[in-house]
């Protein structure tokens, strides 16, 4: 059993525009990719977060952010594997990466993601 659909914002985001572009989104990774079980939903959150904070490309990361608070990581776990992050992909990457989640974090719930640990 495959796990559970995933909506796609590539039909929101492209429409007519991109066509192609949002049937590969919806059919091929998040209709198949995402569902398949080798791997955990969390882990495939965690592992996307983690090449998007790599990569600097935080535009995805609100998306992505949410997705893994569905998946089953919490708001500490997330700024805990961006806090990590930033030793192996750079200390700005990082840094961009929890403006990104302390706005979607606390936009999604109100959140006050303590900071000392």
């Amino acid at each position: 059993m495959a796990h559970r659909n995933i909506k796609s914002t590539a039909r929101d985001s492209f429409g007519d525009f991109a066509p192609a572009f949002v049937a590969y989104s919806e059919d091929v990774l998040f209709g198949d990719v995402w569902r398949r079980e080798a791997l955990a939903l969390r882990d495939r959150s965690l592992l996307t977060i983690a090449a998007l904070v790599a990569g600097g490309l935080s535009e995805q990361l609100p998306y992505h952010l949410r997705l893994a608070e569905e998946n089953g990581l919490t708001p500490e776990e997330l700024v805990e594997a961006i806090t990590h992050l930033a030793f192996y992909t750079g200390w700005p990457r990082a840094a961009s990466a929890l403006s990104v989640a302390k706005a979607a974090l606390a936009s999604e719930r109100s959140l006050r993601i303590p900071l000392s640990g």
